[in-house]
């Protein structure tokens, strides 16, 4: 019988007092029954609507039907025929402004929870399947993937199931780009992320770390080694930071580092040699999902008090709704209509070997009001004038944006990018101004979610394989 609740199942969590001192996942996932539930809801249309605001064409009803009749293994398949990383997407794509947004249950009551239930296909899949992916038969050609982020996987995976010989150049120690170093672990288990980069091996994918193209290989020498085609999905993480005083001190971070550290160099553990301040009062500059990820880190990090500081109100705020509820369940505080005019240190000239001396004390921020929509649509942010206070704090952490590093760019002679680094490509094929070059994802577009650039890695495949046929 179908399920004409107006509601969607909710995805069980860790209660906030307990998750808000620990790195283990938030959302612990749906049992068989919950799934099965929750697929009823789904009407099947005929017409899928659904389907028209996936980024990578999953086939939704489909893989929903097989959850509705029990075969989950059947679901898998048919979500991997279309996405490289489905227990990725199940836990960080933006599904209630794509596939959910799209879903029919959703103009009289909620969606279903579609990303919930492929994070449920994925992860029984993960649990109970014990299979290898087979080798495809090789088509004898080869081709270059330069970053390991969600577009560089998903173009390797794609190709690589054509047959292609792929090799991805990472410039890090780990494979996996912006899902092991951006993420926290508590949204995002590394041991899943491992999971999905194993199954591409396994597709014959050789992944090649510690490869920084642009020093240790150029463009150029990655063709003259007879790879036909080059992907670059090289990511964004380029910090930037508001030019204000103070932004020099002891105790600021941009917030790519501030993750980094912790992510991916497991600063949050007792044993982990990497330095990390475990302020009390921290302050996160910026309103996205990775301010909300900085914030909630610093929190489990030991931190007593963490606010976050955004220009705008909390209509304007661009993270996801789920991940502002589980910040203010977790007692982060949000300082809404606020901007950061100095950030403030403490000094002792007369002895320069205190070890206080350049360390930060606070931040200094003037109250906003909202005024006319600017270029992007969202009312401009004013200053109100004389509403300058402080805010104690010991760590400041900058999240206002990344663009695409440009060491790439700097050591490609001829490669067109915009006025923000990004790099021009071709919008229905991914293809550069250089011939046999693609690129996608942040490096294209700066910052985006996931599952964009997962679509642009899936479009640029295509577009490469195609380049590769015609000339033989």
């Amino acid at each position: 019988m179908p399920n004409m609740s107006l509601k969607k199942n909710p995805m069980p969590v860790q209660e906030p007092a307990v998750r808000a001192r620990n790195f283990s996942e938030v959302a612990t996932g749906y049992t068989e029954e919950m799934a099965i539930s929750e697929a009823m809801r789904c009407l099947g249309c005929k017409t899928m609507p659904c389907v028209s605001g996936c980024p990578v064409k999953i086939h939704i009803p489909e893989f929903i039907g097989r959850i509705k009749e029990g075969d989950f293994e059947g679901a898998y398949e048919i979500i991997s025929k279309s996405s490289s990383l489905p227990a990725v997407c199940g836990r960080v794509c933006p599904q209630e402004t794509q596939c959910e947004s799209k879903c029919v249950r959703g103009l009289k009551g909620e969606p279903v929870g579609i990303g919930y239930l492929e994070r449920f296909v994925a992860d029984w899949h993960n649990a109970h399947a014990d299979v290898t992916a087979s080798l495809p038969a090789s088509n004898g050609h080869k081709v270059a993937v330069i970053g390991s982020g969600p577009s560089g996987l998903t173009c390797a995976g794609d190709l690589a199931k054509k047959g292609y010989k792929v090799t991805v150049f990472e410039a890090l120690h780990v494979a996996g780009g912006v899902l092991v170093y951006g993420i926290p672990e508590f949204r995002l288990p590394k041991a899943i992320v491992e999971k999905e980069v194993n199954t591409l091996k396994q597709l014959g994918v050789d992944i090649e770390t510690n490869m920084v193209i642009g020093k240790t290989l150029t463009i150029d020498e990655i063709f003259a080694m007879g790879y036909e085609a080059v992907f670059v999905g090289s990511g964004a993480g380029l910090p930037r930071f508001m030019g204000i005083p103070g932004e020099s001190l002891k105790g600021v971070y941009s917030a790519n580092e501030f993750l980094t550290r912790s992510n991916l160099m497991k600063a949050y553990r007792t044993d982990s040699t990497t330095p990390i301040l475990r302020a009390k009062r921290v302050a996160v500059v910026g309103g996205g999902n990775v301010a909300m990820d900085a914030a909630r880190t610093a929190l489990r990090l030991g931190a007593e008090e963490v606010h976050i500081v955004y220009r705008r109100s909390m209509e304007e705020l661009p993270a996801r709704r789920e991940e502002v509820e589980h910040a203010e369940e977790e007692g982060i505080r949000f300082d809404l209509l606020c901007n950061p005019t100095e950030i403030l240190g403490y000094r002792n000239p007369d002895d320069k070997r205190d070890p206080m001396n350049g360390c930060v004390t606070g931040i200094r921020c003037i109250r906003m009001e909202l005024g006319e929509p600017d270029a992007s649509g969202r009312r401009r942010p004013v200053e109100i004038s004389g509403s300058e206070f402080v805010i104690d704090v010991d760590c400041v952490i900058m999240s206002i944006g990344t663009s695409p590093n440009p060491l790439i760019k700097s050591t490609t002679e001829g490669l067109a990018v915009n006025r923000h680094g990004g790099i021009i490509v071709e919008e229905d094929t991914g293809a550069t101004n250089l011939p046999g070059v693609y690129a996608g994802g942040d490096a294209v577009t700066g910052a985006a979610t996931v599952i964009l650039a997962m679509g642009a890695g899936k479009t640029a495949a295509e577009a490469m394989d195609r380049l590769i046929q015609a000339k033989n």
